[in-house]
């Protein structure tokens, strides 16, 4: 008997109508969109404007778009997973909130917080309760609004992030496609490079934290990127390695948006041509959560049932991975 597997069976994301351009950003801070695009990539970003809006609503519009797409209703969820490091408040958990918005009776949901690689972390989560036969539609967002912990006088970062939410819904699959394998890794001495100084128990908010902007994103750029290329390229490798792969056999590299020469690094290392490379950094900047299902909503039409896709991220603690999937469907153009 084929052994159970867990497929992703419907994907959707949002995004914001405003776009912060690289001419914009050129008028609030000292900067040129050559220099922009020439150490990220990135051309422009899309920003949540609105009083009271926050990471849930992005998902909320996406789980939207996704039940008119698929047909599945509020009702026939049973988990919900949310990946974000900027939960609408710090209790109770995003997910909790994405659920009463959506009307999700019939789930149980919770936070998954791995920085940018929590949408990998919450994919391999949600599979294992596929696998285990208890869960039978899980719905896992990957959301971030970025620009709430952005400091937008800071050069070095300020250009880098862009708010967006994708969700995917995963189901049992007996037809051999779904998640394959999956490799995940944490090294929290290297917390220190990227993180966020203040607002939790070590050092809560004050007037001094706020004045300091210790509430926004802290990145020590050079760190980061020698270790995001060592790490998203070995894992990347490896689990191709694990699984018998050639660059030959996989239809479709996926890679968190984080910098088009960290993505550039690591597909030359898995030995890709750029057509296999999703990128879309240039329009949406870093999204951090909802980056890579950012890319499987775009691509979506051009996904074939039983392509081999990898998926890798790296993010801030830190965290990286990759995951192994045979795609489970063929879209339906309407």
């Amino acid at each position: 008997m084929t052994k159970k597997k867990a497929a992703i069976t419907g994907v959707q994301a949002y995004v914001p109508e405003y776009i912060l351009s690289n001419q914009e950003l050129e008028i609030m801070i000292d900067t040129t969109d050559e220099w922009i695009t020439t150490r990220t990539g990135i051309k422009e970003r899309h920003i949540l404007k609105g009083n009271g809006l926050g990471t849930s609503d992005m998902a909320v519009n996406a789980a939207i778009g996704l039940f008119k797409k698929t047909g599945i209703k509020p009702e026939d969820i049973d988990m919900v997973i949310c990946s974000t490091v900027t939960p609408d408040m710090p209790f109770p958990a995003t997910a909790n909130i994405i659920s009463d918005k959506l009307g999700l009776i019939n789930s149980f949901s919770l936070d998954i917080n791995a920085a940018c690689s929590g949408f990998l972390y919450s994919l391999v989560t949600a599979t294992k309760f596929i696998e285990s036969g208890t869960h039978k539609k899980i719905l896992v967002f990957g959301a971030d609004k970025m620009s709430s912990i952005v400091d937008y006088t800071d050069r070095t970062t300020c250009v880098i992030f862009g708010d967006a939410a994708g969700v995917v819904l995963m189901e049992p699959s007996e037809n051999g496609y779904g998640v394959m394998d999956s490799i995940l890794r944490t090294d929290g001495s290297g917390r220190m490079h990227l993180h966020q100084k203040a607002g939790g128990s070590v050092k809560p908010a004050s007037h001094n934290t706020v004045d300091e902007h210790e509430h926004f994103v802290y990145q020590e750029g050079q760190a980061v990127f020698k270790f995001a290329v060592k790490n998203m390229a070995d894992v990347s490798v490896n689990i191709m390695k694990q699984n018998n792969l050639t660059s030959d056999d996989i239809a479709w590299f996926i890679p968190h948006q984080a910098n088009l020469r960290i993505i550039d690094a690591v597909s030359r290392r898995m030995g890709l041509d750029k057509d296999k490379v999703m990128i879309n950094i240039q329009r949406y900047g870093n999204t951090t959560n909802g980056s890579i299902p950012l890319c499987l909503w775009e691509w979506e039409d051009q996904l074939k049932k039983g392509d081999n896709i990898i998926l890798s991220a790296f993010g801030g603690g830190f965290t990286w991975g990759a995951v192994y999937l045979k795609w489970a469907y063929d879209k339906v153009i309407s």
